[in-house]
């Protein structure tokens, strides 16, 4: 019998909640919208496209002809709707009701704009986790594509992954596809010629062999060099062409395959994600560790092999890894809690927006996209949740003071709210304010990131371990490049979590030491601490009222020394030119700017993406020291230097700390 293979080949597209649009626009341009065009110019060349909610809505509205031609190849049968969350949550880290609306919601808007309920769904990073099989059944859906790495796991491998297997949770089933790392590695970085060669030696008798592809279809004009390589130069049509040529390589939609193949047996896959994602989640030195292994057994020509039992961590290590994530994390889950415990008839569609907006995966985790490290992905998150939090406020009333351990991290935190503004106060002997809200802009100053050391802080001034050979293009995993000029300074760690509200104390010629605090009597509706150091008494007394946060330090003696405190402030505009410094009539420069003033009394922060400002009063002047606060990451693009928050250092006398010294934030 002739010997064949079906290619499945899928793309999975999607823009981070809250991304600019002129990425969005650049997108479209060098990608998704010539990607549409040459596919549509083959009618016979089956594929399947998944397009995450958000970006689908926006390439409806501002791409509506490139849109058409998607919708007349559904209509053809030539493309198939792959569903997945609407926002795109890794589902494995919301809870089963949110994934089942979530997934809903995207199959609903699938079939109303473009024609067709999904039967497959993408896994968000191919986190997988067998608690999603009931939600995804749930929800229609009978299949789901995971890396083949997942499968080797099992022992599995080979040609046995050349077909889609079974598996079942809680008394729901779902069928799995193995996504081909071979092929994932190949398209489209290798000339077209020899991915067709590869294609065709994967064919055998059965008449069920399957070469499964399904990966990001940015790598198809939007990552380095590939838009002149995929479309310029026509590595697409080269493959496509090469692919209608072979009398060996049949290519399909994910739903003709299913409905013909039979299943290779039941399989029961480890929690797992993709291979680099294991090295991503962990953190240094454990990371180095990892790496160091990985690199010894390619050396040693052992890691195809081994690779399935040399893992690293799995996805959810992330809010371990980072506490503003974990943050992030268990603040949404609280929210959904909330939402989902209202009466049918009190929840509305806003409500349920912000709170799929909030759940948004791309905020969450960081790996060689900048993910977490990117402010603007951060500041969608919390824009949704406090969008959702106000409006559950009205209908849902809750106290003007919460105290609970919400991110697990063994101490308590305090929730102040006076309706207009939200302080929430660590417990952990700092009292420092970890997020400070504002209702009517949706934004939290206290969003910003504390500096660790990241495993590829040892490759930035590394000289690259090899250089890409051959025809083609290099693959990103294979770049080492810098964005930015990066110093050894740059690469510094923060000693302490970055917050509003740190306080330090010099005492006689000593060097600055946190203050550690206990609570002292409540008083209602504020917080009271008290620190004793070195003979010195502090109290501190937090509270909100309207749209201002107050905080009032006393000092019970008076010595030779310095009294500090650090007010780390997430600003939307960052280090661009929306963004200023206003004392009096000076404007004396923007946040990303270095500033000293002495004897300051007002300063206002002016942002015109946030549309508001933020006044900063005290009634002891005050020596002023500000300086933008960056961490370096890596992306795409390579290493780069991202300026997370404006630090504000203000300092005083002991000596001349005479009465109540009250600092006032004003939301205006």
């Amino acid at each position: 019998m002739a010997k064949t293979v079906a290619l499945l080949l899928g793309v999975h597209a999607h823009q981070p909640v809250g991304n600019f649009e002129s990425v969005l626009d650049d997108a479209h341009v060098r990608c998704y919208g010539p990607f549409l065009r040459v596919m549509h110019e083959y009618p016979a060349f089956k594929f399947a496209i998944h397009i995450s909610g958000w970006l689908l809505e926006y390439m409806l509205n501002k791409y509506p002809e490139d849109m058409a031609l998607l919708k007349e190849m559904v209509a053809r049968d030539q493309a198939e709707l792959v569903g997945a969350g609407f926002t795109e949550p890794v589902l494995a880290s919301i809870p089963a009701r949110d994934r089942i609306g979530q997934i809903g919601m995207l199959s609903t808007c699938l079939k109303k704009k473009l024609g067709q309920t999904p039967q497959g769904a993408w896994l968000t990073e191919r986190v997988w986790e067998a608690t999603v099989v009931p939600a995804l059944s749930d929800s229609g859906i009978r299949y789901v594509m995971v890396d083949d790495y997942h499968f080797m796991c099992t022992g599995r491998g080979g040609d046995a992954l050349k077909g889609y297997y079974t598996t079942e949770e809680d008394g729901r089933q779902i069928d799995l596809f193995p996504i081909s790392e071979s092929l994932r590695y190949r398209l489209p970085f290798s000339p077209a010629d020899e991915v067709v060669g590869y294609l065709e030696s994967l064919a055998d008798s059965s008449k069920q062999a399957a070469a499964i592809y399904f990966d990001d279809i940015e790598k198809f004009g939007i990552w380095p060099e590939t838009y002149e390589w995929v479309y310029e130069r026509g590595w697409l049509r080269n493959f496509i062409e090469g692919v209608l040529a072979s009398s060996i390589i049949k290519p399909m939609r994910y739903i003709d395959y299913h409905a013909m193949a039979k299943t290779r047996g039941v399989v029961y896959l480890p929690t797992a994600s993709y291979i680099e994602m294991n090295e991503w989640t962990l953190p240094v030195p454990a990371a180095h560790h990892y790496a160091d292994l990985v690199g010894q057994e390619k050396y040693n020509n052992r890691y195809e092999i081994t690779k399935p039992y040399v893992r690293g961590g799995i996805w959810r290590n992330f809010f371990m890894r980072y506490p503003e994530s974990n943050w992030m994390h268990k603040r949404m889950l609280a929210l959904s809690e909330r939402f989902n415990q209202l009466p049918d008839n009190k929840k509305t569609s806003d409500m349920r927006q912000a709170l799929y907006e909030s759940q948004a995966n791309d905020a969450y985790w960081h790996g060689l996209f900048g993910g977490l490290y990117l402010p603007h992905l951060r500041r969608a998150v919390y824009n949704a949740m406090l969008k959702l939090e106000s409006l559950l406020d009205k209908v849902s009333s809750r106290p003007a003071k919460v105290m609970e351990d919400i991110d697990l991290d063994g101490h308590d935190e305090v929730f102040l709210q006076s309706g207009e503004v939200q302080a929430v106060i660590r417990q952990d002997g700092t009292a420092s304010i970890c997020e400070f809200d504002s209702y009517r802009l949706h934004h939290n100053f206290g969003d910003t990131l504390t500096r660790q050391e990241e495993h590829y802080h040892r490759k930035v001034h590394a000289q690259p371990e090899h250089a890409h050979s051959g025809e083609g293009i290099a693959n990103p995993h294979e770049r080492l490049s810098l964005k930015h000029e990066i110093t050894q300074a740059d690469l510094a760690t923060d000693a302490y979590r970055k917050a509003l509200f740190c306080d330090f104390v010099m005492h006689e010629a000593d060097s600055f030491s946190p203050l550690i605090y206990k609570p002292a009597a409540g008083i209602k509706n504020a917080l009271h601490y008290k620190s004793d150091y070195k003979g010195l008494t502090f109290q501190k007394k937090i509270s909100v009222q309207g749209e201002s946060l107050g905080v009032i330090y006393e000092v019970t003696s008076s010595a030779n020394g310095v009294f500090k405190v650090e007010i780390n402030l997430a600003m939307p505009s960052c280090d661009g030119p929306a963004g200023r410094f206003v004392i009096g009539d000076h404007i004396p420069g923007g946040f990303g700017q270095p500033l000293q003033w002495p004897e300051l009394r007002c300063l206002t922060l002016e942002d015109a993406v946030m549309g508001g400002s933020l006044e900063l009063e005290v009634n002891i002047p005050c020596h002023l020291n500000s300086y933008p606060h960056f961490s370096v990451s890596q992306s795409e693009a390579g290493f780069e230097k991202i300026m997370q928050a404006v630090t504000l250092e203000l300092s005083w006398p002991l000596n001349q700390m005479h009465g109540p010294l009250t600092i006032n934030l004003n939301v205006k």
